[in-house]
């Protein structure tokens, strides 16, 4: 049977009639409710000065794999926000500002796109090496005005990848203008996290380049590892990129094994080399268009993997040493 539902404006007798006549039965104790937010043009001129966006719904449903790491992000950060009444109501401070660290290629830029797309809150990027002029003093009053700007927004995702490049570890007993940087970006961060509706996330390959007032308490609420891709996670992956590729029955074992220290990225453009080869086989043999497990191992052959064991020992030190969960 088809459920067919119809919203009415009170006082419409002869329209509720008319509904009950067509078989329409009134559901009691409906209440709806509606609320209006006022646009502030002030804010749209904003979020395009320093280059934000919307970032299309469901974003975060389409992370494939990296279960262990959506579920933390959504308990942690996301629900909390997405929540605030409940939050307050039970004494829970929402997240002001976290940390992703882990090896290059891992998704930490799509998760916090992910984030921003699941709260339905604008995105907004800074990118250390744009901001940065002629001198680091340029980078700090570049730092300054985008921390300005971005408070004129009613609610936003600040992402800075790379922070290492402005928050790195100071030399003791040494001054230096790159210092400089760090230290202003010390100082902007309690007023961000003064604010309601604002997430700052910082992204870096190397937690251990940060300077250690960079990630204390009081700044950073968590320290989040994002890894490799467990063989479930690569799994799941797969499914993802190969769901819009033709093939018949593939060995997932097999190429859950042969990807072994992939990053989510590295099994993207693997598929896409699986794609290409099948593309030019139907082009120039006139060969079958499904791609086989054959097929794929090929491609996964011809990837450079982004990771080493050395990296991901490393990146296991760094949770032992630095992670925040």
């Amino acid at each position: 049977m088809h459920r067919i539902r119809c919203l009415l404006g009170g006082g419409s007798e002869i329209g509720a009639l008319a509904l009950e006549h067509a078989g329409y039965a009134a559901r009691q104790g409906m209440v709806f409710y509606e609320r209006l937010e006022p646009v502030d043009p002030g804010s749209a001129g904003v979020l395009g000065q320093l280059g934000g966006r919307m970032i299309r719904a469901g974003a975060w449903e389409q992370l494939g794999g990296m279960v262990r790491e959506k579920e933390l992000i959504e308990r942690r950060v996301i629900l909390p926000l997405a929540q605030p009444q409940l939050a307050e109501r039970l004494g829970l401070v929402p997240p002001r500002a976290i940390v992703l660290f882990g090896p290059p290629g891992t998704g930490k830029t799509s998760f916090a796109k992910g984030v921003a797309s699941r709260l339905g809150w604008p995105f907004v990027e800074l990118f250390p090496s744009r901001l940065a002029g002629e001198s680091p003093a340029s980078l700090a009053a570049a730092l300054r005005e985008a921390f300005s700007l971005v408070a004129e927004l009613d609610k936003v995702v600040l992402f800075i990848d790379e922070v290492e490049e402005i928050a790195g570890a100071r030399q003791p007993r040494t001054v230096s203008a790159t210092q400089g940087v760090t230290n202003e970006m010390l100082k902007l961060i309690p007023p961000f996290r003064e604010q309601d509706e604002r997430l700052l996330i910082c992204a870096t390959n190397s937690v251990r380049a940060l300077d250690s007032a960079f990630l204390r308490h009081g700044r950073f609420d968590y320290v989040i590892p994002v890894g490799p891709p467990d063989p479930a996670a690569r799994a799941a992956i797969w499914d993802r990129y190969l769901a819009a590729i033709p093939h018949g029955m593939l060995d997932m074992t097999a190429l859950v094994e042969e990807s072994r220290l992939f990053t989510p990225a590295d099994i993207e453009f693997a598929a896409r080399r699986t794609a290409q080869h099948v593309f030019e086989r139907v082009m120039f043999e006139r060969g079958a268009e499904e791609a086989t497990t054959a097929d794929i191992v090929h491609a996964i052959g011809q990837t450079r993997r982004t990771l080493t064991p050395e990296l991901v020992a490393e990146f296991e030190q760094d949770i032992q040493d630095h992670a925040r969960v």
